[in-house]
């Protein structure tokens, strides 16, 4: 977790900026007891003060989660080196630095291989007295369109566990009726007809064998969860794929060392992220296939708990992006359904566990996917105790 500090050489340029003129009597008073450091941090919103060279002279705690990058990291950085020369954001804030008025600009994407944010608000605006300095206001789409896909994320994960109780009770045993009576009608039929009732039984075999696959999902055991060192579950996870069905792929990791253990049961978390993981090796090329780990502190999240309802802080966020062709647009909607694949073969039922497990953790996953971009990005909650930092 970063602390956010406002460099002293600016502190005097940011409040002549944002604060009135208040010299003499009880305004003074009160201009000497504001912190404006303190007050830009508490915005939701990234706010970035840039230099009349396009440099960065001040971040707030928002913008380090939207760059998953520390102040002093951001602080000097070239607006066009973060982003590219030719971004949209640096077109908009030449515009308002040569004619001196503000301008606001709606779905703006931000990318990097660190970050990457769709459809902001951006509002640049001119800061008086700033020397050609530009402040930017950097919004970012609503949470709550995002919590609303937890939900919905949430109740896929509740389907499959209803449907794989439904299965193993009424689909198993009429199975193995069916089954027995096709090896007694074997017994005394000519050799064509034989032929059939061996097509019976090894159909009556396969769908066990899918419905002994969605067992785990009517597991209703509690998770038995301790502080869980995230970076070691990655980097596990990680030298699995890279001896199995990752061996041809570029992995990068961009991890954020000063995250505190996750509270969850680590063989599960295993589980979750070397089904992402094998997700993204399938979908990327052989040739320039790139899988990108990601950890970082995201300040803000909170979601309720299903089993008690109380509400949970998630700022440990798990980012796992690869190169691929990305995921069909009509499939978004219906991604973590059972069933629900793209791959030649594919069951449908990674995802569902996934989200399952993310779900009794009392954690979100949500993702975003383009042509050669696809994030899916898994937030969890912390141990309260900082104290319990062992790995498990």
């Amino acid at each position: 977790m970063h602390k956010q500090a406002v460099p002293v050489s600016m502190t005097g340029f940011l409040e002549e900026a944002i604060l009135p003129d208040c010299t003499s009597g009880s305004g003074a008073d009160a201009r000497a007891e504001v912190d404006v450091g303190a007050i830009l941090n508490a915005l939701p919103d990234a706010v970035i003060l840039l230099d009349e060279g396009g440099r960065i002279r001040y971040a707030n705690a928002s913008a380090e989660q939207l760059f998953q990058a520390s102040v002093d990291n951001l602080w000097g950085q070239d607006l066009r080196q973060l982003l590219s020369p030719s971004h949209p954001l640096v077109g908009l804030v030449h515009q308002v630095r040569e004619g001196g008025y503000s301008l606001t600009e709606y779905g703006i994407s931000l990318e990097s291989p660190r970050f990457a944010v769709v459809g902001a608000t951006v509002h640049a605006g001119p800061v008086a007295e700033g020397g050609g300095g530009v402040l930017l206001t950097i919004h970012q789409p609503s949470i709550a369109q995002k919590i609303d896909q937890q939900l919905i994320h949430r109740n896929a994960a509740r389907s499959v566990a209803g449907m794989a109780a439904v299965l193993a009770h009424e689909v198993k045993n009429p199975l193995a009726g069916i089954r027995g009576a096709a090896q007694l009608v074997e017994q005394n039929c000519d050799e064509n007809d034989q032929e059939l009732t061996r097509l019976i039984c090894d159909e009556a075999d396969r769908i066990c064998a899918l419905v002994d696959r969605m067992d785990i999902f009517a597991e209703q055991r509690p998770i038995m969860r301790g502080p869980v060192n995230i970076h070691e579950v990655l980097d596990h996870v990680r030298k699995l794929a890279k001896s199995g069905i990752g061996r041809h792929i570029r992995f990068a990791e961009h991890y954020d060392p000063s995250l505190p253990p996750v509270l969850g049961d680590r063989d599960q978390l295993v589980q979750v992220f070397l089904n992402l993981i094998k997700n993204a090796a399938e979908a990327v090329s052989e040739d320039n296939g790139e899988i990108v780990i990601s950890t970082a502190y995201r300040h803000g999240v909170r979601l309720a708990v299903r089993s008690t309802g109380e509400k949970v802080a998630l700022p440990l966020m798990v980012s796992i992006q690869d190169n691929g062709s990305g995921i069909p647009e009509d499939l978004g909607q219906h991604l973590f359904d059972p069933f629900v694949t793209t791959k030649a073969g594919g069951h449908g039922l990674g995802l569902a566990l996934v989200a399952k497990i993310v779900d009794e953790h009392g954690g979100v996953i949500e993702f975003e996917s383009e042509p050669r971009r696809t994030v899916f990005r898994v937030m969890l909650p912390m141990c309260a105790n900082e104290e319990n930092s062992s790995d498990v």
